[in-house]
């Protein structure tokens, strides 16, 4: 048989790249001249640890990469996104951690994936890390802080960082993108700091540059002076690229809100897409008056009750337009309590529909209750009853709301009686003349999917959302996912309902 064209190219390719070895690793192949051909037989995966350094980075970036990339801010623009989990995040260090183990070469390439998305959980960690960076600098080796993209730090209440920690590392990692800080900073209020370094407001400073790389900021405010104070002069230089900026208070100021913006700066943010508010009536009337052309996503967890005060409707009326993407947090049972203790009580309904009259997805809570005023009605928030353009409305903690309901209610595991309520609140965001313009329903929890799809889902739990599927099926709206993907009859049968 004739070899054909393709064979004698391989052997033509593997001539020259046996050649090629034998230039490049003359010792190796030396010592083999003398062995028989059948002890010893050349592979090319010898060769690979010789392979080009930029070769290499492409396939460790491409074996370390996650799922969504936690670098990439146009997945995090929307509140819709699911956000990386801790679970996540030590799985991919630990093969990280793997990797680097294997060669002194691979340690060497490995550090900028180790080093580039750090999750702090806990104080101990963040002083290894203030520790790492400084020795470093006091031996003269180069700083890992280089290569350190986004800084996220989520702590539980007694695991506080130290402020001098944080700010050591936020001094080495000059080419910062991603700053989050939610809650997870120890401060001390009721003490004067001897070391103005190490002060909560000092603490954040040194991201206040014109040269700022920062295109994401989460910052929580220790202090119990109001927020714009001493936040918005670093606001103001960090504006640049800012797309994204989540802002919380740990305190509520007592400063009114007409004193407080009268005293503090105006301050322009023209990237910014996407506004996440943790904050009190008195500081919504200060950011009604930021420029912020390009706002269209905004999420608001009050937290004082402050929806019926000016501050609120301030902020609204000035930015409202622009909202294409709105999430309210607050219970609407809470508000309704609320509103109802109030002396005197709020005389008009808060026409946020009007205020935002662009919005075409709306999120809310699973958690509202029913109103005794209109018995027949569970709007999704009290505060938006109905909207004529709004395409889409997600819904948070379903999975808590199910097994409140069957805590409540306890019953058979084949009845779905206790979740009639939940059943009725979904079914009213079908209302046409509430919501005339609704496409989608998306379930936004990953647990309730686990919940619905899991090993052994439970039969009531696959009724319940049988029945979801065919009101919204007879309205002509898509259900869907945690993902957006549809949730559909055939996915229901296939974890285990056989009759719907």
């Amino acid at each position: 048989m004739q070899p054909t064209e393709d064979t004698q190219v391989l052997t033509q390719v593997r001539h020259f790249l046996k050649a090629v070895s034998n230039k490049v690793h003359p010792k190796r192949h030396r010592c083999t001249l003398d062995l028989p051909e059948t002890q010893y037989h050349h592979s090319p995966a010898h060769d690979l640890p010789y392979l080009p350094t930029e070769v290499w980075m492409l396939v460790l970036r491409e074996a370390t990469a996650m799922s969504p990339d936690p670098l990439d801010i146009s997945l995090g623009l929307s509140f819709l996104e699911t956000p990386c989990e801790v679970e996540e995040y030590h799985a991919a260090m630990g093969a990280k951690r793997d990797l680097a183990l294997v060669s002194k070469a691979w340690n060497r390439y490995v550090q900028e994936y180790l080093y580039e998305f750090v999750w702090i959980s806990r104080a101990s960690q963040a002083k290894a890390l203030a520790l790492t960076l400084l020795t470093q600098f006091i031996d003269g080796k180069p700083s890992s802080g280089q290569w350190i993209r986004r800084l996220h730090m989520e702590t539980p209440a007694l695991k506080r960082c130290a402020t001098d920690d944080i700010r050591t590392i936020l001094d080495y990692a000059p080419h910062l993108v991603i700053y989050s800080d939610h809650h997870a900073v120890r401060c001390t209020r009721y003490q004067e700091f001897n070391d103005v370094r190490w002060s909560p407001e000092q603490m954040v400073s040194v991201l206040a540059s014109p040269n700022s790389k920062l295109r994401r900021l989460s910052l929580t405010n220790y202090s119990d002076d109001p927020f714009p104070y001493h936040m918005s002069p670093m606001l103001k230089l960090t504006a640049a690229n800012l797309e994204y900026l989540e802002l919380s208070s740990s305190s509520i100021p007592v400063v009114s809100g007409h004193t407080l913006a009268r005293a503090s700066l105006v301050v322009s943010l023209p990237v910014l897409q996407s506004l996440k508010l943790t904050l009190d009536n008195t500081t919504f009337a200060v950011l009604a008056g930021w420029k912020m052309p390009s706002l269209r996503n905004v999420s608001v967890v009050s937290s004082d009750f402050g929806y019926a005060g000016q501050g609120f409707a301030y902020f609204f009326a000035a930015h409202g337009q622009k909202l294409h993407q709105l999430e309210l947090g607050h219970s609407s049972s809470l508000i309704v309590e609320h509103n109802l203790s109030l002396r005197p009580r709020p005389v008009q309904q808060i026409p946020l529909a009007e205020w935002c009259p662009n919005l075409k997805e709306f999120i809310c809570s699973a958690d509202a209750e029913w109103n005794w005023q209109s018995p027949d009605w569970i709007a999704p928030h009290i505060l938006l009853p109905a909207h004529p353009h709004l395409q889409f409305i997600g819904i948070r903690d379903i999975d808590k709301r199910l097994i409140d309901d069957t805590a409540a209610f306890p019953s058979d595991i084949e009845d779905d009686a206790p979740f009639f309520p939940l059943v009725e609140q979904i079914s009213s965001l079908l209302f046409n003349e509430a919501f005339p313009s609704l496409r989608y329903i998306r379930d936004l929890s990953r647990a309730s999917h686990s919940m619905r799809m899991g090993l052994r889902p439970e039969a009531r739990i696959l009724k319940f959302w049988a029945k979801i599927l065919a009101r919204c099926g007879d309205r002509q709206v898509w259900l869907e996912d945690y993902r957006g993907v549809n949730i559909t009859t055939r996915n229901l049968k296939r974890a285990g309902l056989v009759t719907t």
